[in-house]
């Protein structure tokens, strides 16, 4: 069996652990789950040959710091400790961008894709505003960057000389880490409930396997 499935099969528990201490509100719970279940997706990419060491080497980078992102949001809470997460997946997703960029062609899905992104961008921020306080510089930051790099995604599907399922990969997991997003958005700034994490988890670890598992297409 691949190894990789191997990770993913050990996931699965560990997501549904997760979720369920986040629903009961147990920190000690999504300290024992959380770290290591983010730990698998850099297991991934540990994992699978990569023919492209630039791309391999920035991917890798953003999971790391999206690893450390993860932790640091554990408590969820404190207003500096949610920074310090907010700073981690800035770097993670400039660093995506970057990998995305690098392998990118312009062409017209890169067109279609930006314009929709930045007309749900402005909605989502508009949505928000009234909530975010001394906090909408950063959050104005965060935008703009995971917007980029579902952009840079596009640009990535238009290089017709890579592998169908690699562009793929990259693609979805974008968009998934971008409508994961959002309900942390929801969650942090307009309403706290369970119905925030159990849509975004799964959208957001799904995101960085598929993500992960690119490194072995590109």
């Amino acid at each position: 069996m691949n190894v990789n499935i191997v990770i993913i099969i050990l996931a699965l528990p560990l997501l549904v652990g997760l979720l369920f201490f986040t629903k009961r509100e147990s920190t000690r719970g999504v300290i024992m789950t959380k770290p290591l279940l983010s730990a698998l997706f850099i297991l991934v990419a540990l994992s699978v040959s990569h023919a492209n060491p630039n791309y391999y080497g920035f991917i890798l980078a953003g999971l790391l710091f999206c690893m450390a992102g993860d932790v640091f949001l554990i408590f969820f809470l404190s207003r500096k400790l949610f920074m310090v997460g907010l700073v981690s997946f800035l770097a993670g997703h400039i660093l995506y961008s970057i990998a995305f960029f690098s392998m990118g062609s312009p062409g017209k899905p890169i067109v279609i894709i930006t314009a929709l992104c930045l007309a749900i961008s402005v909605t989502v921020f508009i949505w928000i505003r009234p909530y975010l306080g001394a906090m909408i510089i950063p959050v104005i930051a965060y935008i703009a960057i995971i917007t980029m790099m579902v952009i840079g995604a596009a640009s990535l599907v238009g290089n017709e000389h890579l592998n169908f399922t690699g562009k793929a990969l990259v693609f979805c997991g974008a968009i998934l880490f971008y409508l994961s997003d959002i309900f942390v958005a929801r969650h942090r700034f307009v309403k706290k409930e369970y119905i925030n994490r159990l849509a975004g988890l799964p959208m957001y670890y799904a995101a960085q396997f598929m993500i992960a598992c690119s490194i072995g297409f590109i």
